[in-house]
């Protein structure tokens, strides 16, 4: 029975990461085309760019790895029956309760996998790959160039005549503040644009500054000036687990996606059935359109978890489990249990 079980694993794992290897790849190029649509917006370098991968890496694994291990378990079967092993093996009286067996503990282990990447990891991952992005696209708007119009830095109107935007230093500075009671003029030789940990700091080097209102008027010198502005900034805040799914906030999706994460977390597990029941066929007498049956089966449970929360809210977890252990038992006795 070991070597059998070991026999049937090394086949399962060579179909699995050739079916899953291929899935993540279209999966990642799907995300890097995604990802080029945000460098019109922001400017990332290749560093930033592989942080925003790895923040996306758990989302690609929750979506491929199910379907790799539906497709790779049954195709696994399905090799074996059309070169006559499985009939051997049905021979020697072992049950197809075995394969059900066999199968069961990568599928449980993987079941365990999907639940903590969607409760644990993936709520933590989006909440700061959501506070990247805006902090982001916040410093994008502080992408100065010289130009003869003016831009915003906090409460002063920047005037910049010389600039080097890939080291973010300038020269010809002028800054102008306006208030009630005075205005204010600064220019400087040199300056520089510094971020620290999102709080702007415009950095003025070898210039004078000018103060002046209706009595009075003031000059000064300086060799250096620092102007701060704080990047305004939404972020999402993230405690604990717990907190995120309960939390009132946008509650309506965080409860759709709870019960559609779930019941794709359960799809291996509940699928058993289903694999061998396509995957154990009797290679002279029985042509299945196995190809078919499966993407069927996936769009059917895909489609189904995603579409049954509106009308069953969190009962539909436990409703259509059954719904599919039931059917894909039906299909299992009729196509295997009582032929084998």
């Amino acid at each position: 029975m070991d070597k059998l079980r070991q026999y049937l694993y090394s086949h399962l794992n060579v179909l699995f990461f050739s079916i899953f290897i291929p899935l993540f790849t279209i999966a990642s190029v799907i995300f890097m085309i995604k990802l080029a649509t945000f460098t019109a917006v922001i400017q990332l370098n290749p560093a930033e760019m592989g942080k925003l991968y790895l923040f996306v890496l758990p989302e690609l694994l929750f979506y491929t790895l199910p379907l790799a291990f539906i497709v790779a378990g049954t195709l696994t079967l399905y090799r074996l029956s059309n070169d006559n092993e499985m009939v051997v093996v049905f021979s020697l009286g072992i049950s197809p309760t075995f394969l059900l067996r066999v199968l069961a503990k990568p599928a449980l282990l993987l079941t365990f996998v999907l639940f903590v990447d969607y409760l644990v990891v993936t709520p933590y991952i989006k909440s700061i790959s959501k506070n990247f992005i805006q902090q982001k696209q916040a410093e994008a708007k502080f992408n100065l160039t010289a130009s003869e119009f003016g831009h915003n830095f906090g409460d002063w109107m920047l005037f910049i005549n010389k600039s080097n935007d890939n080291a973010r230093a300038y020269g010809d500075v002028v800054l102008f503040n306006k208030n009630l009671n005075e205005e204010i003029l600064l220019v400087a030789d040199k300056a520089e644009l510094l971020n620290q940990q999102g709080n702007l700091q415009l950095k003025l080097s070898e210039g004078e500054g000018y103060t002046y209102n209706a009595d009075t008027f003031k000059r000064m010198q300086y060799e250096t000036l620092m102007i701060n502005d704080v990047v305004e900034r939404d972020e999402t805040p993230y405690s604990d687990t717990i907190s995120y799914w309960t939390s009132t906030f946008d509650q309506e999706y965080r409860q759709r996606l709870l019960t559609t994460n779930a019941l794709l977390s359960l799809f291996p597990s509940l699928s058993l059935f289903l694999i061998v029941a396509m995957g154990v066929v009797h290679a002279r007498h029985q042509k299945r359109w196995i190809y078919l049956w499966l993407f069927l089966s996936i769009i059917v449970f895909y489609t189904g978890s995603m579409l049954l929360h509106k009308p069953l809210h969190f009962w539909a977890i436990p409703i259509f489990s059954i719904f599919w252990l039931a059917i894909t038992y039906g299909f299992y006795r009729r196509l295997v249990g009582s032929r084998f």
